[in-house]
């Protein structure tokens, strides 16, 4: 092998790729840091030449893994620097992706995939053997990437510090990076291979999408040399530009789709050259932003638009929504056009709009479902994720659906750590769902090979045709029953029968929550998790009551989630399989025609019915657990609040804005809601009825939030009520967007100098200044200014109003009084 290298280094060790210039400088820092961040342009040779110069010549003792963000990418990167080894993949380079790994004894570069560097490092936190780990394309800020980041500097502060990470990108997010890794040197390759000309186009408007994106693409191919490739946001749309294309372009025009769903084969055939004496047409989404060299590209069109997936926590479904791309990545995408030769890229926008675009992606981690992560994060051990080193923190809101999620799959314990059966998912590598799925199945041979199935087709679902599984499930692909195979070897069970038998419960382990009952007859149904979804009325499907969906799409179009692939159950069926789908429980409901609360026994899967029965007296502890989820999904409104028990709840927020640091407990409503066992649930001892919940003492109920101590500060700090100097005990107003108040007669505060304040004198109460006839006469925070200014001009006014009241010159000395001269002692 050295002699391999010391071939390679006579051949290529002078380079004029740009990235060879900055070479003595990574080397350099390699030496010295153990972060390294590297800006290289599109077609520098960052991916495909300088790995082999850092194997050859930075005299790393151990093996180089190199991360790429797609499959495509890490084949295709591992190919051509294998050849300039002269060799094939499994020899000194390697790759590694999901199903499929090509190294060997003598391999000391591995490309792979961000699933398998997880894996790598659950396998092996100490990463043995390994000199340095490369992220490629960073500024993708995927999912994977950002956890392998935060796991790798874990790995260096607490396990390895000679373990070197190198960050690689066309268009580094400089600033965040910098501020993550203050240590880690910015190198900068300048310059690209092949200047590229972008220019900027804005779409008629008053034709289709389609139409109007041909129309640019003919007319480029008709005035320019070359092939051509053109971003777009989807599937969806790749088949109807090309279909417009059809008609629009010469015969010597190949048109070839490219997007992550296709067959690897296929996507291959995608990047090879044109046939001689032909040009071609590549359609494709963001995948062919990076990494890849798709041969004899010279054009490059850029819709613009990507389409991105946001996961909605609280419905637990993920929506594709189509927006514009960030400034990064139309560098990216232009950077296409330059990879072999001069190019031009046509960006579809007004450069105005370019300009004002964001200037990175928005990093995938706030807008993902984090189920995988969550497991991946308990796997490593790591239960608080803020103990990490995170570009973005995840958000707390998926992080809670994540924990609900795995809870609900039966992975976590009662301390929300992995159990026995979230180790086995875990180890697995997968979505948790379908990793639920996998597991559910056991020993028995026929199961496990009906679940393996289930999990090839999920995993690369069929692109098109009828959303009913069983056409999948009947009529396999080839590639799905090779991935069934790699399962069954994973879970060391092999042989058995695929049994049609199965698939509902093995489904239902993972995707419970998407058991389906029909609404009415157009293809309308509701969801065990509360979601609505549709079919399309023609679709066969709408004939089955009820169904269990493992594929939905949300789009913005309409409120429900549409099906993409269903399988009909017999729900009878499935609940003698699976019991402990069925939840049993009480509920209560408000009776209009007797005007009461009634308890009804129901049995349910989520929030799908099956079963309901009137009971007549329930026992105390299940009507009152079921009258806190009433209550719960009625809203605190219909408990009896009380002006007491209102100002105690607002004191209870004001403290915890005055006075931080105490601590305060949350008393908005969600959190009340969701804290009802805590405060509400011991003053129900005596409740039976509707009327007797409204009249639980919510004062009383509240105060078991607090401890004893906070009772005393808060009655300190924040009182119910103020002593005036005449004596008078007057109420204190409290609100949520406003200063307190307190409303007193004008001669009460007398002899006050200075404005009453609460909060240990932080925050001034509004003195609402009252006439003797309690009529509003000033609104002041600071008292002793009111009396040093606008007092005169009250006081002669009050005193031709009121003539038997005393109106002094002075009030801040004077004595306070409640009465009028004839019955004060002074008068």
């Amino acid at each position: 092998m050295r002699a391999i290298l010391a071939q390679a280094e006579a051949e290529f060790a002078v380079s004029d790729l740009p990235v060879s210039a900055v070479l003595p400088d990574l080397l350099a820092a390699l030496k010295d840091a153990s972060q390294i961040l590297l800006a290289a342009p599109t077609g520098a040779g960052k991916s495909t030449w300088l790995p082999l110069q850092l194997l050859q010549q930075a005299g790393l003792p151990g093996r180089i893994i190199m991360l790429e963000p797609r499959r495509l990418a890490a084949r295709n990167v591992a190919q051509r620097l294998a050849e300039q080894l002269g060799e094939q993949p499994g020899g000194t380079v390697g790759f590694r992706m999901r199903g499929e790994s090509c190294v060997g004894p003598q391999t000391r570069l591995e490309v792979v995939t961000e699933g398998m560097l997880t894996r790598l490092l659950q396998q092996d936190p100490m990463l043995e053997g390994v000199s340095l780990v490369i992220l490629d394309e960073f500024h993708e800020r995927s999912l994977q990437a950002d956890l392998a980041l935060a796991l790798l500097l874990d790995v260096q502060q607490g396990l390895r510090d000679d373990l070197k990470i190198l960050l690689m990108s066309a268009t580094l997010d400089n600033a965040r990076l910098a501020a993550r890794l203050p240590d880690a040197p910015l190198i900068v390759s300048e310059g690209r291979s092949y200047p590229v000309e972008r220019r900027y186009a804005s779409l008629n408007q008053t034709v289709r999408f389609e139409e109007a994106v041909a129309r640019e693409v003919a007319q480029l191919l008709r005035d320019e040399r070359g092939s051509l490739l053109l971003f777009l946001p989807g599937v969806a749309e790749i088949e109807r530009v090309k279909r417009e294309l059809e008609s629009r372009i010469g015969d010597d025009v190949d048109l070839t789709p490219l997007y992550g769903a296709l067959p690897l084969a296929a996507q291959r055939q995608a990047i090879l050259p044109a046939a001689a004496g032909r040009r071609k047409v590549v359609l494709a989404t963001n995948i062919a932003e990076t990494s890849l060299t798709i041969e004899g590209i010279r054009l490059v069109v850029d819709s613009a638009l990507e389409r991105s997936a946001l996961f909605d926590a609280r419905s637990g479904v993920t929506r594709l929504q189509t927006q514009r791309i960030s400034q990064a990545s139309m560098i990216q995408r232009a950077g296409r056009a330059g990879r072999l030769m001069p190019g031009i890229c046509l960006h579809l926008l007004p450069q105005e709009q370019a300009a004002r675009a964001a200037a990175q992606s928005e990093p995938e981690i706030v807008n993902s479902d984090l189920s995988s992560l969550w497991l991946d994060l308990l796997q490593w051990g790591c239960t608080q994720p803020e103990q990490l080193q995170w570009l973005d923190a995840p958000p707390v809101r998926h992080l809670h659906a994540a924990q609900q999620q795995l809870t609900r799959l039966g992975a976590l314990d009662s301390h929300g750590l992995l159990n026995p059966l979230g180790r086995r998912m875990a180890q697995l590598g997968c979505d948790p769902r379908l990793a639920a799925l996998l597991c559910a199945a056991g020993d028995d041979p026929d199961a496990v090979a009906s679940a393996a199935l289930l999990v090839a087709i999920l995993e690369d679902p069929p692109r098109s045709g009828s959303a009913d599984l069983r056409d999948a499930l009947h009529r396999p692909q080839p590639q799905w029953q090779w991935r069934a195979q790699q399962w069954q070897q994973r879970l060391r069970i092999r042989g058995g029968r695929v049994d049609d038998d199965r698939f509902a419960a093995l489904l239902a382990a993972g995707f419970g929550d998407r058991l389906a009952r029909r609404r009415d007859q157009s293809g309308r149904y509701q969801l065990a998790n509360g979601l609505g979804a549709r079919l399309d009325e023609q679709d066969g499907l709408t004939r089955s009551e009820w169904l269990i969906v493992p594929a939905l799409l949300q789009t913005s179009a309409t409120p429900d989630a549409r099906m993409l692939l269903a399988l009909p159950v017999d729900i009878d069926a499935l609940c003698q399989q699976l019991p402990a789908l069925v939840e049993r429980r009480t509920e209560v409901e408000w009776d209009e025609e007797k005007g009461t609360l009634r308890a009804l026994r129901r049995e349910q899967i989520g929030a799908l019915v099956l079963k309901t029965q009137p009971m007549a007296r329930p026992e105390p502890a299940v009507l009152h657990a079921a009258m806190l989820r009433w209550i719960a999904e009625k809203g605190l409104s219909v408990l009896g609040w009380t002006p007491e028990a209102e100002q105690l709840r607002l004191r209870i927020q004001c403290a915890a804005q005055w006075l931080p640091e105490e601590h305060w407990p949350a008393t908005d409503d969600s959190t009340l809601l969701e804290s009802l066992s805590q405060w509400l649930l011991p003053q129900m001892s005596a409740v039976r009825d509707l009327r007797s919940l409204q009249a639980v003492n919510l004062t009383t109920a509240l105060l078991h939030l607090l401890t004893w101590s906070q009772r005393q500060r808060l009655d300190s700090a924040l009182p119910t009520h103020y002593t005036v100097p005449t004596g008078s005990r007057l109420p204190i107003r409290y609100d949520a967007d406003k200063p307190p108040a307190l409303a007193v007669r004008i001669q009460e505060m007398f002899g006050e100098a200075r404005n009453p304040a609460v909060a240990d004198g932080r925050v001034p109460l509004v003195l609402e200044l009252l006439s003797p006839a309690q009529r509003p006469l000033q609104i002041t925070r600071d008292l002793a200014a009111f009396w040093r200014g606008a007092w005169p001009e009250v006081r002669k006014e009050m005193k031709g109003r009121y003539p038997k009241h005393l109106w002094p010159e002075d009030p801040a000395t004077a004595l306070p009084t409640r009465r009028t001269k004839k019955m004060s002692p002074q008068g």
